[in-house]
């Protein structure tokens, strides 16, 4: 193989990738589809003595963990999933409330309670929206295994720089699977933040007795989540300009909307694609490239949370139509038959 391509697991990629990112530390409780990110630390931290890992009692434990490693100004994170991502809003919403660097991978499972154990797009509300805050989250979704390694860097740059937490939202069939990687990039790091100075003492709250004392926090936290949304929020078209038809869809099922696309296309169909990278926060301006369309069809492997999504956040939202299937894996020919079907000439 050449130096920068190499045949690797995605439970791979996202170990490689946080190692590289600077992270040290990996606190976690095993849940499938996950836990052969927690299994494969824990093999690379037996021969790396830099790296240390904890197998926690349950994932609340996991989540206070790692908000005690960032607070101790260590690269820390997590991995969990379905059941384990529900425990773990109370350790997110303390990190919104303290503006921590909290790293988690999400791999998500069907739902409702324990579900299914390998895949779904049933936990983008939890991710971009659990717990008792604003939701001031940043949720990247990525496609493919080169984009799980990029955005898993980006994950801890973005957290240490801007103090939001950070959750790349994946699932069972990328990180199960192998691929070449391609494009291990360099990627700079930017440092831990100290959050507790050497000298002296911080209060870090996330409890206020008073209502108005609250709200003046999250106003100056949503602010700076604001200014931070328009470096960091991104989405990807797929041939768009002449397109009367958009598909949208995100993560691995934005890889299946994409060959569809091409089928369409050598059917004479007009479709493009539009993609969310980051979930939230939600590339609004990215949209405006795809708005003129006469037809929208999102495509998801839930009942709408991503349709939901679009429509709390893009101002005079278009109507969509959906072709959903919660918890099932979505290929492109489905996609192919639902669109000649539904929008037959």
């Amino acid at each position: 193989m050449k130096k920068n391509k190499e045949f690797i697991s995605g439970y791979d990629v996202v170990v490689r990738a946080a190692k590289d990112a600077g992270a040290v530390s990996m606190y976690s409780y095993p849940i499938t589809p996950g836990t052969e990110i927690l299994s494969s630390w824990i093999r690379a931290a037996m021969k790396d003595g830099q790296m240390k890992y904890l197998q926690t009692e349950d994932e609340i434990a996991a989540g206070f963990a790692v908000a005690g490693a960032v607070l101790a100004g260590e690269k820390s994170f997590t991995a969990t999933a379905g059941p384990g991502t529900i425990l773990m809003q109370d350790a997110l919403s303390m990190a919104e409330a303290m503006r921590l660097p909290f790293v988690a991978v999400i791999v998500q499972r069907g739902g409702p309670s324990s579900g299914t154990v390998i895949y779904s797009q049933q936990e983008l509300v939890l991710a971009t929206h659990g717990g008792n805050g604003e939701g001031m989250r940043l949720v990247y979704s990525p496609s493919n295994l080169t984009e799980l390694y990029q955005m898993t860097r980006q994950a801890f740059n973005d957290a240490a720089k801007y103090r939001f937490p950070a959750i790349i939202l994946t699932d069972g069939y990328l990180v199960k699977t192998k691929q070449v990687v391609e494009r291990f990039a360099k990627i700079k790091n930017i440092p831990a933040p100290k959050i507790v100075p050497e000298k002296g003492h911080v209060n870090l709250r996330n409890i206020y007795t008073f209502e108005k004392e609250l709200h003046t926090k999250i106003i100056e936290a949503k602010k700076d989540f604001d200014a931070a949304s328009k470096k960091i929020s991104k989405s990807e078209t797929y041939l768009v300009k002449d397109a009367d038809l958009i598909l949208i869809a995100h993560g691995i099922v934005g890889r299946a909307v994409r060959d569809a696309v091409d089928e369409l296309r050598a059917r004479g169909r007009r479709v493009g694609m539009w993609r969310p990278l980051t979930l939230a926060p939600l590339d609004v301006r990215g949209f405006e490239k795809v708005r003129s369309a006469k037809n929208f069809l999102v495509i998801e492997s839930s009942a709408g949370q991503l349709a939901d999504l679009l429509r709390s956040r893009i101002s005079d939202c278009p109507d969509f139509s959906g072709y959903f299937r919660p918890a099932l894996g979505i290929e492109a020919e489905e996609i192919v038959q639902f669109v000649m079907k539904k929008y037959a000439k």
